[in-house]
């Protein structure tokens, strides 16, 4: 009888823990709202970029086609050629970030504020305009890709990518 207690009890009380940091106030717990996308949230202007933005795709979503809810002019603008000069940052491995993010973007420590920019894949040459995005770590640390970047430039989903990026105008 004791044991069923202990179970039960360990059961409840890990059964909590999924919401711990939003109880404690530390980061965004389970079920905290995506502030990034409350309407009451301040949009920057990368973010109404028509190439980058997108809507996010639904719960119900399980493969790239559903995942990616970037539409074809925002695919076409983003895979334009560049028409101002671009700034070389420099290379960086890209792994698929979260697919449930929308949007065209790159999160990498080769930038310190968000911006526009361009990743090119080595392994092809082709090119996609996306949001920069900072993240914390050494220049030499990895990135992370939006599922509809990866999938503009031909790379992998499950696979590393070697990318060139940089800045955009």
């Amino acid at each position: 009888m004791t044991r069923i207690f202990i179970i039960g009890l360990l059961v409840v009380g890990i059964a909590g823990c999924g919401d711990m940091a939003a109880r404690l106030g530390i980061g965004r717990g389970a079920n905290a709202p995506d502030t990034a996308l409350s309407a009451d949230a301040p949009v920057s202007e990368a973010a109404l970029t028509p190439a980058t933005a997108a809507p996010r795709p639904p719960a119900a979503a399980k493969t790239a086609e559903a995942l990616d809810t970037t539409t074809p002019e925002q695919r076409a603008a983003a895979t334009a050629p560049a028409t101002a000069p671009t700034k070389a940052l420099g290379k960086t491995i890209a792994s698929l970030g979260s697919p449930t993010e929308p949007g065209l973007w790159l999160k990498t420590p080769l930038v310190k504020a968000e911006a526009q920019g361009r990743v090119t894949n080595l392994a092809n040459g082709k090119s996609s305009l996306v949001t920069l995005i900072p993240i914390d770590g050494p220049a030499t640390a990895g990135s992370r890709m939006s599922l509809a970047a990866l999938r503009l430039i031909d790379a992998s989903l499950t696979d590393l990518t070697e990318v060139e990026v940089a800045l955009e105008g």
